[in-house]
């Protein structure tokens, strides 16, 4: 096998992860962040930033990830 310039022979191609759906996303910080009614930025500083609770912020990083394992299963 050659390589060209820029080549790695330790890199493997693999397909990009799909995206989550934005709806499933405002779902879920709806859920946890009842203030937010957009992910879109809306540059006013009290429509895009957000007062939240760390305990809040775990709650919904861990919906999303349990989400995200669940699509990947369904492959």
């Amino acid at each position: 096998m050659q390589l060209s310039p820029g080549d790695d022979a330790m890199t493997t191609k693999t397909a990009p992860a799909k995206a989550p759906s934005e709806a499933l996303l405002l779902e879920i910080a709806a859920r946890h962040f009842h203030t937010i009614e957009t992910l879109e930025t809306r540059n006013r500083d009290r429509l895009d930033f957000h007062d939240v609770a760390v305990w809040a912020i775990r709650a919904a990083l861990e919906e999303a990830y349990a989400a995200g394992v669940a699509a990947a299963s369904k492959r």
